[in-house]
């Protein structure tokens, strides 16, 4: 049963990368089944074995890797605050664990802040569920931040956790895409100034 399961989660996993990179290349509607199976190197009834529809690929795909970025976010402020940090060094830890993730999975984050301006897509209510999923753990930190007296109380919270997380995104794509000569490291300085001077107002 176990040996199963890993092998259909390993053909999971091909299925999404397959899906995700062509989609990200091409577009959803100009993405067939019958090419993501070839992408992943799967027969095509594989695909509709583990997934009904290119549609509930999709939504699957959008699920599983933001799942995986806020699992990221909450290790990342979790180790910090572990060992006595603040929580501003949290959220700093944050940005550096989103820009870790997107340099690993830029077709997914692409792919992903692409959907977000979309209005005509079946799947728009489980992006916005995902979205949550993602924002709520920056609301978290923010929330806890605002209680030990180290951010201002009349921080809107929902909206400063909506502008960190898509500070990260965007710049992390104006990055990949137009500065790839930069390393992760001088990225993540930037953001952290920012967030130092903009958010906690502590000098940089």
């Amino acid at each position: 049963m176990d040996s199963s399961n890993t092998r259909r989660d390993a053909t999971r996993r091909k299925l999404f990368e397959a899906a995700v990179t062509l989609i990200a290349e091409q577009g959803f509607s100009s993405t067939t089944v019958d090419e993501i199976a070839e992408r992943a190197g799967v027969a095509k009834g594989t695909v509709y074995y583990n997934f009904a529809s290119k549609n509930v690929l999709f939504e699957e795909l959008l699920r599983h890797g933001i799942e995986m970025l806020a699992t990221s976010l909450q290790a990342a402020a979790e180790g910090v605050t572990g060992r006595g940090g603040s929580r501003i060094d949290a959220l700093d830890a944050m940005i550096r664990a989103g820009l870790d993730f997107i340099s690993r999975y830029p077709a997914l984050t692409q792919l992903y802040v692409a959907e977000l301006w979309r209005t005509n897509r079946a799947w728009q209510s489980t992006l916005m569920v995902v979205r949550e999923r993602a924002i709520t753990v920056v609301e978290g930190v923010l929330r806890e931040a605002v209680a030990g007296g180290e951010l201002s109380e009349e921080i809107d919270i929902p909206l400063t956790a909506s502008a960190l997380f898509g500070m990260v995104l965007v710049a992390a794509l104006d990055w990949q895409s137009y500065q790839p000569d930069r390393s992760i490291d001088e990225v993540h300085a930037a953001l952290s100034r920012l967030l130092q001077g903009r958010v906690s107002g502590r000098p940089s």
